[in-house]
Parts: structure tokens; sequence; C-alpha cells
């Protein structure tokens, strides 16, 4: 599967006008870094603007990569391309992202990416960019420490109540499951094993293994 085969048809008589779409990717750098790549483009259907225009035309094309330290998560290095936008002087707002050196894309990012660049401070095609990342930094987390303390999913004697609390604690009160006063949250502070993740159940028995050989992996 492709990552555009996830949409669902056009609805019946509907006209396609636009189409707007995100990709963020992470790439490991070392056990303490990882590179963390944003895109957005927006996309007008072929010869809607241009009669005639065999091909889609994109008016957008952004690109942001940011280094960030694991697990720590602040922000070590940042660039901003414009690829494809409709002013000449939109690009003279790159360098204005530099201020985001230094922050942590952990708790309350949102808030200081439109404190330093909502409104006329910046782009806001960057801005819904990057808060589309912010979340995508956190997953990349749990892949940055897999076979690391995920819960107990260490053995008892390597997995203290220090380390568990550690290895969700990014995620706490995030989402309805993620409350602090939850029972997912009671059950890993109890010691018990976090609940083996559903898209790792599906495509463990698509493959007829054990589930389970998950736990087992190590960097």
């Amino acid at each position: 599967m492709s990552t555009r085969d996830y949409f669902p048809a056009a609805p019946e008589g509907g006209e396609l006008i636009h189409t707007r779409f995100y990709e963020a990717r992470t790439y490991k750098m070392s056990d303490d870094l990882f590179l963390l790549r944003g895109v957005v483009c927006d996309e007008k259907p072929a010869g809607l603007y241009l009669s005639g225009d065999p091909d889609p035309l994109w008016v957008h094309h952004m690109v942001v990569d940011l280094e960030i330290s694991f697990p720590m998560f602040v922000i070590q290095k940042v660039s901003v391309t414009f690829h494809e936008r409709p002013h000449t002087h939109c690009t003279d707002i790159e360098p204005d992202y530099q201020k985001l050196v230094g922050l942590s894309i952990a708790r309350g990012f949102n808030k200081q990416v439109k404190d330093l660049f909502g409104g006329p401070r910046g782009c806001t095609h960057i801005g819904a960019l990057l808060a589309a990342m912010a979340p995508v930094a956190i997953q990349s987390g749990w892949s940055m420490r897999v076979g690391n303390a995920l819960g107990t999913q260490e053995s008892d004697s390597a997995s203290t109540a220090e380390q568990r609390k550690r290895s969700y604690a990014m995620n706490l009160n995030t989402c309805h499951m993620w409350d602090e006063n939850g029972q997912m949250v009671a059950d890993i502070e109890a010691g018990l094993p976090m609940e083996t993740p559903l898209w790792i159940s599906k495509r463990a028995k698509a493959l007829g293994r054990d589930d389970t050989e998950w736990l087992k992996m190590r960097d």
C-alpha cells in the first residue's frame, strides 16, 4: 500500500478541486539523535487553472527538517525550504525558523510555535506542518527505544518503576487512553505488561507468527 492508497474514493458526483497532503518521515541518525522531515503540498487538478494543462499543479511545496535529540526531544538543528510558493518573497521568512532551535517538541510545542510564528510572524503553511510533525516526533520516540523499557516489556529485574514512568512520560494525558488516572497507566505503574499493539497483532497473524516476537527486538 502506498502513502496515497488510504484515501477513500471521491464522493459520487463530486469533482476534485484541491488536494493538500502532509507527509512526515523520521530517520535515526544515532542512538541519541533523529531527523524528522515534514512535507506539505497543495495540489490543483490538471487543467483547473490553465486550460489544457495535462498535469496537476503544485501551488505550495515546503519541506522542514528538524534534528531532534533523544530522549530529551529538544530541537538541535532546523532547515526550512520553500520549493513552491505563490510569492517571490515568501522565502524571506525561512531564516526566522531558526528560533525553533533549543525548543522541546514535546509538551507545549504548538503554543510556542503559535507565539513565535503566528499571523504575520510566519508562514501559515509551515505552522500547520509543524503542528502535524510534533506528534510524529513522539511516535518516533517509541521506535527509537525499541527493545528498551516499554512498560514491563523487559524482564522484571530490568524494569523499575522509574523506567516505566520514563517510557510513557511523553504520552501522559495526550489522549483518553493515556489519562494519568486511566486503567492503562495504572496497569503499567503496577508492573503489568502493556497490550500488544493491534497493528502488531494483525501483521503477526497475517504472517502466521507469534505477536510476542516484537518484545524480543533489540536495537
